[in-house]
């Protein structure tokens, strides 16, 4: 099994816009070989002293893939090919941790 966090930095105020197009290619991420999970998420207010300050304008998206391949498939599908122009002008930045349970 693969995890993969992607931190998805947008512009002030884009979070909202951001999120309609995401829910857009949820279910056909969820169609996909391999797909365990996959969604998004926003800081939560807990007043945990370890928490950081919250993000108002930062997607996390928690995924789970079943193997590495399916991830790159992922990554190629032409729904992702399609979305990523839709989305370009809202994102600052996108990064990944893709991770394996030990």
């Amino acid at each position: 099994m693969i995890h993969v966090i992607a931190t998805i930095e947008l512009h002030p105020g884009k979070r909202a816009e951001f999120l309609r197009e995401f829910h857009r290619i949820v279910p056909l991420v969820h169609a996909e070989r391999g797909c365990i999970q996959y969604g998004p998420a926003i800081d939560l207010e807990t007043g945990f002293p370890a928490q950081p300050p919250l993000r108002p304008d930062t997607v996390t998206v928690v995924e789970q893939w079943a193997t590495l391949d399916d991830l790159r498939a992922h990554m190629v599908a032409p729904h992702m090919v399609e979305y990523r122009p839709r989305v370009k002008e809202m994102v600052i930045r996108t990064v990944l941790q893709v991770m394996e349970p030990v």
